[in-house]
This record gives structure tokens, sequence and C-alpha cells, in this order.
């Protein structure tokens, strides 16, 4: 796994299998099947395939997605995704020509004086 900064990135040929955490930023460029818990960003490049249960802070996925997805903040699902789950975030954004099988959530905070 390369670092930039901090940007983590697991590279095009790189398969991993089991569990990942932590609290910096991912970019995934391979394979990656299991789990994942990140406190921040998570980035799945169009190259990346993730067969997992995701929890991270914000995900931007381009490639496919397998799993359910729980995030604290936003997902995007760009056009050239492929994602199938379930999805739960506070902002969903779904492009068109995006593919989706699932169900969303969408967990918005009130105030309490509403």
């Amino acid at each position: 796994m390369a670092q930039l900064g901090q940007i983590n990135i697991i590279g095009k040929g790189i398969v991993i299998r089991g569990s990942l955490s932590g609290g910096g930023d991912l970019v995934i460029e391979g394979r990656v099947e299991g789990q994942i818990a990140l406190k921040n960003h998570l980035t799945i490049e169009a190259t990346g395939k993730v067969e997992a249960d995701i929890r991270v802070e914000e995900l931007t996925i381009n490639g496919e997605a397998s799993g359910n997805i729980d995030a604290s903040s936003k997902v995007a699902i760009n056009s050239s995704a492929k994602v199938s789950g379930d999805v739960k975030a506070t902002r969903v954004v779904i492009e068109d020509g995006a593919v989706f099988n699932g169900s969303i959530e969408m967990d918005v905070k009130l105030p309490d004086d509403l």
C-alpha cells in the first residue's frame, strides 16, 4: 500500500482479503474482500472492486462495490459505478448512468427545536 501524504492507495494489482481499518483516507484501485472501517474518506476508483461491508465518514464510488454501506456523512455513486447493497448515509448522490441495486436510508439529523 503506497502512501501519498495522508492518502493511502491499494494499487491495481493488489488483492486484500480480511478487515481494513484506520484513520486516514484510502483509495482502492485493486480488489478488497471482507470489511472496511475508516474514520475518513474512501474512494473506490474505476479499476477498484470491493466486496465488503463498508463503514466510513465519506465514500466516493467510481468502480464496483458489493455489500452494505454505512457512511456518517456522504456517499457519492458516480456515473461509472456499479453498486449492490444497502446504503445508509446523511447525504447520497447517484449520478446518471450509475448502476445501483439496493435500498437507501438517509439518516438526517434535525435540530432539537423543530
